[in-house]
């Protein structure tokens, strides 16, 4: 079983935003889609862009560097499907998002 490690508080990232968090010392962009977590690593497979910072449009994130665009619930490029951040399992306990690694 995987463990999960407490990343946030539910208040840190309200519906619509993002938090960069570091999950056993790699950079992970969590993201609050209408009241669902979703995790991805934060390096965009372009040029290592920090994704966490982009902007989010329904669960589409920009990565603000050079504009590519992932679907933060499943890591999927949008223009290039095979092109894939890594995900996270996500789930929340109280008032603590928790991310397995």
């Amino acid at each position: 079983m995987d463990a999960f490690v407490p990343v946030a508080k539910l208040s840190e990232v309200p519906p619509g935003s993002s938090k960069v968090v570091v999950l056993q010392g790699h950079p992970v962009a969590l993201f609050n889609v209408a009241g669902t977590f979703y995790a991805v690593s934060n390096v965009c497979l372009h040029r290592g862009g920090p994704v966490g910072e982009g902007a989010l449009d329904g669960a589409v994130v920009t990565c603000p560097l050079h504009g590519w665009e992932y679907d933060v619930r499943t890591g999927k490029n949008v223009a290039n499907p095979a092109a894939r951040l890594r995900t996270f399992s996500v789930k929340v306990v109280g008032d603590d998002v928790l991310v397995s690694p």
